[in-house]
């Protein structure tokens, strides 16, 4: 396992190589010594080769991956988008060893401390993928692959000039429809209620989609574990919001 990455070439711009929302900010951060052994030592156990186009966290147009090749098995898939430190999707994995888990993030010390999580709880159903969310969604993974679809707390780009750069828009839903199964069940979260809002509404009217859930929201996942962002928003009074939309 590499952290080299290729270098983009003499033509790219970065100004115009994404022509639709990324699944993050900013990759900056320091990684620390015990991260960089993490990835170093727990990467080829749990890290997915990503053939790269021109960005660093950009997937080759022609990258496929097989998640039964993947895992050695068949069964359900979990995909989570913008996965974190990885509290959530570890937790997970490690309580529903009959389910396969992807997490999608591109900050590698977050990947690296979700490396160290897994290790520690054996969650040995677990991989990660250090790539755009959208591009692994729309392409790397096949058609009707994932049983599940996790998008927990998504930047709320809260200043209204940057609204346009969410990642929960109508080109995601699209993308989303794409990599779920029939009968599988896109599952949203956020601290920001006009977010909320803008989900419910995208969600909606997606072609493809329709509530599993009645009333105003969802009720609370139950298999997400509490982590110290949503408590924190929480904290300043930031009501919690759940949505889930099944495939149809």
């Amino acid at each position: 396992m590499t952290d080299q990455q290729p270098l983009p070439p003499k033509s790219f711009d970065p100004r115009t190589f994404r022509d639709k929302p990324v699944s993050f900010v900013r990759r900056s951060g320091r990684v620390t010594p015990a991260q960089q052994r993490a990835w170093e030592e727990l990467g080829p156990k749990y890290l997915i080769e990503v053939p790269r186009g021109p960005a660093a966290t950009s997937v080759a147009k022609d990258a496929r991956v097989d998640p039964e090749e993947l895992f050695g098995r068949r069964a359900p898939l979990v995909v989570e988008v913008g996965s974190g430190q990885g509290h959530a999707i570890v937790h997970a994995a490690s309580a529903r060893p009959d389910r396969d888990f992807i997490a999608i993030e591109v900050f590698r010390a977050g990947l690296a401390r979700t490396m160290i999580r897994a290790d520690d709880a054996g969650a040995a159903n677990l991989r990660l993928a250090e790539a755009n969310a959208p591009e692994v969604l729309e392409r790397f993974l096949p058609e009707g692959s994932a049983d599940e679809l996790w998008v927990f707390f998504p930047d709320p780009w809260a200043k209204v000039r940057h609204q346009k750069r969410r990642l929960v828009n109508s080109d995601f839903a699209a993308i989303a429809a794409r990599v779920l199964r029939s009968g599988g069940v896109l599952r949203l979260a956020t601290d920001w209620e006009d977010y909320a809002e803008q989900m419910r509404e995208v969600l909606d009217s997606a072609p493809g989609f329709e509530r599993a859930f009645a009333g105003e929201w969802a009720e609370r996942f139950e298999d997400r574990v509490l982590t110290a962002f949503e408590k924190k928003g929480a904290d300043k009074g930031r009501a919690i919001r759940d949505l889930a939309y099944r495939r149809i």
